[in-house]
């Protein structure tokens, strides 16, 4: 089932958003500030995000810019903000469609379809940072020139890594991401096994790094 994130701070229209979408074969979650939208992006199970621009601790251009910098996650626009010139900022910002309020539901709906088949049919692009070539849709590896033979587990540890890298991913988020069902048998050391395997194999310590009783991120230069 695909997940839809909604991030608007006006909880009646949030509402009616919900039960607008609820028949649309998606798992809906409502966040209201940028704090909580963050720590939801985090888990790494997004699939659209619905997102107003203007939020209480913040803008949601920053949170999209944020989105954008580390993935292809597509982002809907909601927004009161009806000039040419909010249109072109939120495209500019990398969004990936833009609706201002007031709105038709008939459209919202048809938009939010559209948006989750594109990514559905989307090739996943090979994800290149510094020296390392990651190409997740052949399976293929690379440091410099040389391949990297990897697991179908470290894989998905290196996915959710590099897909959400500057975000700290916490051990039961992986654990229930990397074994899915399985991961209520799976023992908690299976995880740190996996991560130094990865470690090594990658010859990426300065990347894959441990944040002591939280999890572990994929670092990134403060100039990225």
């Amino acid at each position: 089932m695909k997940q839809l994130l909604i991030v608007e701070d006006d909880r009646e229209l949030s509402r009616g958003l919900c039960l607008a979408l609820k028949d649309q074969g998606l798992q809906i979650i409502s966040c209201h500030d940028l704090k909580s939208a963050r720590s939801q992006l985090a888990s790494g199970k997004t699939d659209l995000v619905l997102l107003d621009i203007n939020l209480p601790d913040g803008s949601g251009l920053e949170l999209l810019s944020e989105i954008k910098a580390m993935s292809n996650l597509p982002v809907i626009l909601l927004t009161a903000n009806d000039t040419e010139m909010d249109v072109v900022t939120g495209l500019e910002y990398g969004a990936d469609d833009y609706i201002t309020k007031p709105f038709s539901l008939a459209i919202l709906r048809a938009r939010v379809n559209t948006q989750l088949r594109h990514s559905s049919a989307s090739v996943l692009k090979p994800i290149v940072i510094d020296n390392y070539r990651f190409d997740f849709e052949h399976m293929t590896f690379f440091k410099a020139d040389a391949a990297i033979e990897l697991s179908k587990t470290e894989q998905r540890l290196l996915r959710l890594l590099v897909e959400n890298r500057g975000i700290t991913l916490s051990r039961p988020v992986l654990l229930d991401r990397i074994w899915m069902d399985g991961a209520d048998y799976v023992d908690e050391n299976a995880l740190s096994v996996a991560i130094k395997r990865l470690r090594d194999k990658l010859e990426a310590g300065q990347y894959i790094k441990t944040v002591y009783g939280l999890g572990y991120v994929w670092a990134v230069n403060q100039d990225d």
